[in-house]
């Protein structure tokens, strides 16, 4: 581990210099290269010469106890406790910092929410968790756009798929994604039974250009007469768009633009995401079918929550994790779960690190 981290600092250090040169300074993209570059190598290697200090100040206090003088000692004894913490508090985060990093957390991403089983309380479950992702992009100054909303009979969401754009966004939501549950009593219930009804979340990277070619001849476009609930007629141009793309199957429809163009550009963009998320998907589970027995894939199949009205509790089952605030996590307060959530996920990438750091010196030995 201190073999790599000494070989980050030199980089640091090289791309420093490289930042001051002529060459550099005269090539902005070069310059925006070597400046991201820096800024996402700074906090590991500040930490390591926080670390590199505080073990100098070990070494000094270690003398200072083999000193004659005895009020010297005693200071120095107890100044070792402290400093003992600290280099050990600066191990944990530099293990963190060394996580490798998920290319993909600075994305924008692609919010797809649909009712599952249930019927219209399964719709109106999806209304609700559209409405509490939205107020939390709003708490976290997200910008979205609702691409496209398909309704209930009874003022529910079949389906919604919402674009946020933002810093960090994919990072924070990235283990949404699976089937949410509810258990409550409908307005409906004239019994009063709990019942149990479902909503699927999809949460997918935004896909640029350069991470997804899509070649016209794979596309078959279809334009449509746009249509609102139940049917009935909203444009009379062929402003609606559905795109198949033909090697995979997968179709993406858009009708909530008056204009073609708009609306083929929405559409684009949804599949760029979905053909981007089964990609990586591929990649997963080439590389790491055994995840699928740790914490839990993501993947939309698996039920990772509960929120349960009749006791005011959410449970995420990935993680044993349960709180009562019901209402405050509906109405956008996602923070904990999601902290709470990322920390396991942390967790379990941290001891890899650190048995892969034990192997290595286990083989150096």
């Amino acid at each position: 581990m201190f073999e790599k981290l000494s070989m980050v600092e030199s980089r640091y250090d090289e791309l420093m210099h490289r930042l001051g040169t002529s060459e550099v300074q005269s090539d902005p993209a070069e310059y925006r290269k070597a400046a991201k570059a820096l800024s996402d190598m700074e906090p590991l290697v500040q930490k390591y010469r926080e670390y590199k200090a505080v073990e100098q100040d070990i070494a000094g206090s270690e003398e200072l106890t083999r000193g004659s003088d005895a009020d010297m000692r005693q200071l120095a004894e107890e100044e070792l406790k402290s400093l003992h913490a600290r280099r050990d508090g600066l191990l944990d985060e530099i293990r963190i910092l060394l996580i490798p990093k998920d290319p993909n957390d600075e994305k924008n991403v692609i919010l797809e929410i649909r009712a599952g089983t249930g019927g219209e309380e399964a719709a109106l479950f999806a209304r609700e968790l559209f409405r509490m992702y939205t107020r939390y992009a709003e708490r976290q100054g997200w910008k979205y756009d609702v691409m496209s909303a398909s309704e209930s009979d009874t003022g529910g969401l079949k389906e919604a798929i919402v674009s946020i754009e933002g810093r960090g966004v994919y990072s924070h939501l990235k283990y949404e994604s699976g089937v949410h549950r509810v258990q409550r009593v409908p307005a409906t219930e004239a019994q009063g039974r709990v019942h149990t009804s479902t909503a699927t979340v999809a949460v997918l990277p935004e896909a640029e250009d350069v991470d997804i070619q899509i070649n016209e001849k794979d596309l078959r476009i279809d334009t449509f007469c746009s249509s609102g609930p139940g049917g009935q007629s909203v444009n009379t141009t062929y402003s609606a768009v559905r795109l198949t793309h033909i090697p995979t199957g997968v179709v993406v429809s858009q009708q909530d633009e008056k204009s073609q163009i708009k609306n083929r550009a929405k559409a684009m963009k949804v599949l760029r995401a979905r053909l981007y998320e089964m990609e990586m998907q591929k990649q997963q589970d080439a590389i790491a079918k055994e995840r699928r027995g740790q914490v839990g894939t993501g993947e939309r199949s698996e039920k990772i929550r509960t929120y349960n009205f009749p006791q005011s509790r959410i449970t995420d089952h990935r993680i044993n994790f349960t709180t009562h605030r019901l209402d405050d996590v509906l109405g956008g307060e996602l923070r904990e779960l999601i902290e709470q959530v990322t920390s396991y996920y942390n967790a379990e990438k941290l001891k890899q690190v650190t048995m892969s750091d034990s192997g290595n010196d286990a083989t150096k030995h």
